[in-house]
């Protein structure tokens, strides 16, 4: 057994004196891995076997989600793209061929903490890259974009157990096409950035997806097959995801900022995006690899 499974296992055993004090019976506390716990409970109590297992965890670099047995895995996947399902900002490395990553990155750092209005400093940021060549755009997904680990094999693995998966970023259109088809999305949503003579204008197209529209389209997709939210999935890492992490079945914060992470059901700040699919159910032998 290798470390980093034996640490998961010899957490699970310490899990249990914790557990038993909370109120709620505990049908599987089971590692997912090396670096993640599912604990699903049959009853009410989840609550306190939350409370009770990160406590019990505090300090090990082990992720714990804690949920409801029945109806665990999910019919609708709303992911994030950027800094959740890809390695990136994918703005800041835009600026960085117009030299000014820095200055950018520090905005967006402040937006995705909640500290600036995501469409103000969207606006701002966008406006900074006035004239750069559109070609700069291919240049930032061939060198810069990549899928963050389990990526595609969570969106490929939901999608052949049903799901539908949607991409819904505060970024633009250019990439989210890209990343949704090398993912595996059956759908993406973005913003447009405004070109002219071969150049970027500084403007992005209107009206600005942002928080309030990355939770909209969660629910319009609900709508349209019909779902309850207890049968979505939503995933994300800044201040513009809280909205529909907050309001799905399961809400899970991925590397997140501290205003995410304390709204959200589940935190992945350790495993990668495979756990997800733990999260839910799904066993190794289930996962899309391909």
């Amino acid at each position: 057994m290798s470390p980093a499974r034996g640490a998961a296992q010899g957490a699970l055993a310490g899990l249990a004196q914790a557990l038993a004090g909370a109120q709620a019976r505990v049908k599987e506390p089971r590692p997912l891995g090396p670096l993640a716990i599912d604990v699903a409970v049959e009853a009410e109590g989840e609550t306190a076997v939350r409370e009770a297992a990160e406590g019990a965890l505090a300090g090990r670099p082990i992720d714990v989600c804690v949920q409801p047995w029945n109806g665990r895995r999910k019919r609708l996947l709303v992911a994030d793209m950027d800094s959740t399902i890809i390695n990136v900002e994918c703005l800041d490395e835009l600026a960085d061929f117009a030299g000014l990553k820095p200055h950018i990155a520090a905005i967006t750092e402040r937006a995705m903490r909640g500290e600036l209005e995501f469409e103000t400093a969207l606006r701002e940021r966008v406006a900074l890259l006035r004239g750069l060549p559109v070609s700069a755009l291919q240049r930032t997904f061939d060198e810069r974009v990549r899928l963050n680990p389990g990526a595609r094999t969570l969106v490929r693995t939901m999608a052949a157990g049903g799901a539908r998966c949607v991409l819904v970023s505060g970024g633009f259109s250019f990439f989210t096409g890209r990343v949704a088809a090398a993912a595996g999305f059956h759908a993406e949503r973005a913003n447009v950035l405004i070109e002219e003579s071969g150049t970027l204008a500084g403007l992005v197209a209107e009206p600005i997806l942002g928080r309030e529209a990355k939770l909209q389209t969660l629910l319009q997709e609900a709508e349209a097959l019909d779902l309850a939210l207890s049968e979505i999935l939503a995933v994300g890492d800044g201040a513009n995801d809280l909205a529909m992490i907050e309001v799905a079945g399961l809400g899970v914060a991925y590397r997140a900022k501290p205003i995410v992470a304390a709204q959200a059901n589940a935190r992945v700040d350790h495993a990668d995006l495979t756990a997800l699919l733990h999260f839910q159910g799904y066993r190794d032998s289930e996962f899309v690899t391909d």
